[in-house]
């Protein structure tokens, strides 16, 4: 499949990308990410061995964007989670003075 990245057109398949990624040890996960034979990579990483570009030439969007149409499957950016808050600021304060509501 011809696919552009970083304004350079590459015939892709996805079995040279699974090829090129053999063997390859998967770098810590930040931000996006493809999963290539039961590992998961980080999406830029990809990118760079296939490529063979530096991974500041492309972005995240448009190695995902490759790679879901050769039929891998990528994921988001996880961010942190945040708890829900138990009590909201006003019941907090309520139950500090002792008023009930």
């Amino acid at each position: 499949m011809r696919c552009i990245i970083a304004r350079f057109p590459f015939d892709l398949t996805k079995s040279d990308v699974q090829a090129s990624m053999k063997g390859i040890k998967p770098e810590l996960i930040s931000g996006e990410s493809v999963i290539i034979s039961r590992r998961q990579y980080p999406v830029k990483q990809v990118g760079e061995v296939v490529t063979r570009q530096d991974r500041r030439d492309f972005s995240a969007a448009e190695m995902t964007r490759a790679l879901l149409s050769l039929g891998f499957t990528c994921r988001g950016a996880v961010g942190p989670k945040v708890p829900p808050a138990a009590l909201s600021p006003l019941r907090t304060a309520q139950s500090l003075l002792g008023v009930e509501a």
